[in-house]
């Protein structure tokens, strides 16, 4: 495909010139003075930005996208594509098929400028909705689920929710910041499944200065990070951790873990593990101390905030009580 042409397919297969969609972060969404009035944002609706890259992804990816576009509380999908070899005509049967399996929300592709991972946050003219829900192409979510996670960001929107949570800690040992998992406590959630609000694009893309631009570049020189980045900068702004969300079904095909691919052969499997940046298990979990480190050496101080517990759509008894000679939890027993 011809940079001098890009493409931008609708699933509806209108095919129309995306100059003006596809920029740099110094250009395009951050032309603007000021970012756009959240008034003039859906709060019924959230848009939906799904991260593509690899080819192998394309048979989950296309579940996921439905999925999305089945949920009364998403506006749109986005479908952001960063990979800059990936044949035209593979593309286009990619957004035939999604047209295929569309429902009520309409799915789009974004042919990105660039691989950077700093792409996932732009602010794009094409979000209408306050609240964005940033994802991988291989993480799937119930409707449920991702319905109740919206209801929670639509009662404290300044907040960041997810439900992938991971944490920084300083190694007294070592006398240096790591990132890590703690049980108990998380300051971090991953860009798998985050929910924000669109001025926090914005922010991240188009202000800051020259430390956040900095800091942009630690994302871009160690293609990782951007999720970090994204809980500094909330964090910085408003002083607390974010909200981790328990959720009903959630299956992440990129996990190391997994032992089974559902409609993939075996080679495949492998390969839509190892794209997956955390799938490198050792080096990712270093790079992304170090990515910590650079952060905090460029900002001067360290803003992440612990958060404490899980918000879950649910509270129950967990006694159990006979009832018909099976035992089930109390609370679903009625008692006279």
């Amino acid at each position: 495909m011809s940079r001098k042409h890009p493409i931008f397919f609708l699933v509806t297969i209108i095919c129309v010139p995306l100059a003006s969609s596809l920029r740099s972060l110094s250009s395009g969404p951050c032309d603007r003075t000021v970012p756009p009035d959240p008034l003039t944002l859906r709060t019924d609706q959230m848009t939906v930005l799904i991260n593509g890259y690899s080819e192998s992804r394309i048979p989950i990816l296309r579940s996921i996208a439905a999925t999305y576009s089945a949920s009364s509380s998403v506006s749109s999908v986005l479908v952001l594509w960063g990979n800059p070899t990936t044949p035209p005509q593979t593309l286009t049967q990619l957004s035939h098929d999604l047209a295929v399996s569309s429902a009520s929300a309409p799915i789009s592709i974004i042919l990105q400028s660039s691989s950077s991972l700093n792409s996932r946050f732009l602010p794009r003219e094409l979000i209408n909705t306050r609240a964005v829900l940033i994802c991988d192409d291989d993480v799937e979510v119930d409707l449920k689920s991702v319905e109740f996670a919206f209801r929670l960001w639509r009662l404290d929107p300044d907040h960041l929710v997810g439900i992938f949570a991971r944490s920084h800690d300083f190694d007294l040992s070592k006398k240096t910041w790591i990132y890590t998992v703690h049980p108990e406590k998380y300051s971090i959630l991953l860009t798998k499944f985050m929910i924000i609000k669109h001025e926090y694009l914005y922010k991240y893309s188009c202000e800051g200065g020259e430390e956040l631009a900095e800091m942009r570049k630690v994302v871009d020189r160690m293609e990782n990070c951007e999720d970090i980045l994204m809980n500094y900068l909330v964090s910085d702004t408003i002083q607390a951790g974010p909200i981790l969300v328990g959720m009903e079904r959630v299956r992440d095909w990129g996990d190391a873990r997994n032992e089974e691919t559902r409609g993939l052969v075996e080679e495949e499997r492998k390969r839509v593990r190892q794209v997956g940046l955390s799938s490198r298990k050792g080096d990712h979990r270093k790079t992304r101390g170090e990515c910590i480190r650079e952060f905090h050496r460029i900002l001067g101080r360290m803003p992440l905030r612990y958060s404490y517990g899980k918000v879950v759509n649910s509270a129950g008894e967990q006694g159990l009580c006979d009832k018909g000679g099976r035992l089930v939890f109390c609370d679903q027993q009625i008692f006279k």
